[in-house]
């Protein structure tokens, strides 16, 4: 058991050279510091970063006292949320039950992973975002905001190496078709082009066959739209494409890309359930909910009732609460919804999202394929599986 004895936060910046939330907090097993990221795209129903402002929640953490609680398991996190509610926004609640986790594992001697689930064996598929475009590139391509590989790896170590691999292929690609490449990274550390979302997604299926041709390596292809971002509240409209769509239209032209693509997220806007349904109905990919969903049980729920989605992205600063994050795991089991844990596009050097990933045994995790802010979280998920081995 630990028992907290201070609490301090200041603000840090993120990989985007803006403004986020450290905590630090004092306890019976020493001193813990964890930090939470910040989303671009964000949906327009996630729980609020911060209760009115990031200064705001540092200064009411900085006044806070929490002397009384104690910690004995995961569960216990509920003492903390009780306190904070309505006092600080989700990224600051985060970041101190990320440091709170921390603390009570080496109180523990043993992994964060450990106190969600001890007997955890199976490490997540890596979906790596190589190309990139939407608010991530400043919309300076195209209008889909990620472009994925999804490895079949032996191991999760190889899946973050075909990763890579894939990504220098899309490299060597995009210097010959565009023109105006000039190797500039997006928010995520991946590639950002001026070609229009067929292109890439043609590129992606060529990089993908040549996995197999050089490497003997099957990888799967994903997208994820963001499409609320290019949705003007009646059409979808593709800037480099100079074309719109209508609800209809959009939904017949995802269903058409389904077949060729394993992995589909956010294809509608966030509040078109319905229309999520109808591509579920009419296509075999893996329809993911980020926006429509964003990590909120309810909307989760609304979701599955409606048999709009196969997979949910879990962002844990999204709601603000480890304890309804472990809620949505549960429902998302009992239901055969697949799970995708991920990081924001502007992140940090915490790792602990991998170990939530690894506890929580999700079917995936989003962490990009390189770069500051993604390296920590695929290294620490490495750790893990070679620790897997020794036993």
């Amino acid at each position: 058991m630990i028992q907290i004895r201070g609490i301090s936060a200041k603000s840090i910046l993120d990989t985007r050279k803006e403004k986020t939330i450290e905590v630090t907090i004092d306890t019976t097993s020493g001193k813990f510091i964890a930090s939470a990221p910040n989303g671009k795209s964000r949906g327009k129903y996630e729980t609020p970063s911060y209760k009115k402002s990031l200064n705001d929640d540092i200064q009411t953490l900085n006044k806070l006292k929490l002397k009384s609680i104690s910690l004995s398991k995961f569960d216990d996190l509920t003492k903390i949320e009780k306190i904070l509610k309505n006092k600080i926004g989700a990224n600051s609640v985060i970041a101190l039950e990320y440091a709170a986790l921390k603390a009570l594992a080496k109180n523990k001697n043993c992994e964060v992973w450990q106190l969600i689930n001890p007997r955890a064996k199976n490490l997540p598929m890596s979906v790596g975002n190589s190309i990139e475009g939407g608010r991530h590139t400043n919309n300076i391509g195209p209008s889909f905001q990620e472009f994925h590989f999804i490895p079949h790896a032996t191991s999760f170590q190889e899946a973050v190496l075909i990763n890579k691999t894939a990504r220098q292929d899309c490299l060597q690609i995009l210097k010959n078709l565009d023109k105006k490449f000039k190797k500039q990274l997006s928010d995520e550390n991946a590639w950002v082009t001026t070609l229009d979302e067929e292109k890439v997604m043609n590129l992606l299926l060529d990089v993908k066959d040549n996995m197999v041709d050089e490497f003997v390596t099957k990888v799967h292809c994903g997208i994820d739209l963001a499409a609320s971002e290019f949705f003007n509240g009646k059409k979808y409209f593709y800037k480099n494409m100079k074309k719109s769509l209508n609800k209809e239209q959009q939904i017949l032209f995802i269903c058409e890309i389904a077949d060729k693509f394993f992995y589909i997220e956010d294809p509608l806007e966030e509040n078109d359930f319905q229309g999520f349904a109808d591509i579920v109905k009419n296509s075999q990919s893996l329809i993911v909910g980020d926006d429509l969903t964003v990590t909120n049980l309810q909307r989760i729920k609304k979701a599955v009732k409606m048999n709009a989605i196969r997979g949910v992205i879990i962002k844990p600063n999204q709601c603000g609460s480890l304890i309804e994050v472990k809620q949505i795991v549960d429902f998302c089991k009992k239901n055969k919804i697949r799970t995708i844990f991920s990081h924001r596009s502007g992140e940090t050097k915490e790792n602990t999202l991998a170990d939530l990933a690894f506890g929580f045994q999700a079917d995936f995790i989003k962490t990009g394929v390189e770069g500051v802010g993604r390296d920590e979280k695929l290294d620490r998920l490495i750790e893990i599986e070679k620790s897997l081995w020794k036993i």
